[in-house]
Parts: C-alpha cells; sequence; structure tokens
C-alpha cells in the first residue's frame, strides 16, 4: 500500500478522533453548566462550533477520497 493510499484512511481516523473529542468536551461543558457556570459552557459550545460547521465538508471530501479510481 503506497503513501497517498493511506492518505485518505488517515484522515477518517483523524476526522473520528476528532468528533469524538467534541462529544467529550461537550459533555464536559454540560456538566461545567450544571455547577453554574452557564457563562463558560456557552464559551465552550461557541468554539465546538467550527467543529460543526466543518463536519459536512470533511465528510464529502473523505468520501472522494476514498472511492477508488
Amino acid at each position: 500500500m503506497s503513501n497517498a493510499d493511506l492518505l485518505p484512511s488517515l484522515l477518517f481516523k483523524i476526522n473520528e478522533n476528532q468528533l469524538a473529542l467534541e462529544a467529550a468536551i461537550l459533555e464536559l461543558s454540560n456538566w461545567v453548566e450544571q455547577r453554574g457556570s452557564a457563562e463558560v459552557a456557552d464559551n465552550v459550545r461557541g468554539a465546538l462550533w467550527a467543529i460543526d460547521k466543518n463536519e459536512e465538508f470533511i465528510k464529502m471530501t473523505l468520501a472522494l477520497l476514498m472511492t477508488p479510481d
């Protein structure tokens, strides 16, 4: 398997890790909010917005990269 063949799989795994981290951080922001720090929780959710905004593009691009020629 060439390095070029590995790239789509690597990017897919990195994206999976990113989404898992997003979910974990969201859980922490909910926990923080329940303990009275709504402003901090909102700031965290705002930072996570970029991941959510870019998710569809990343998925579409990965699907194209993983499609056999």
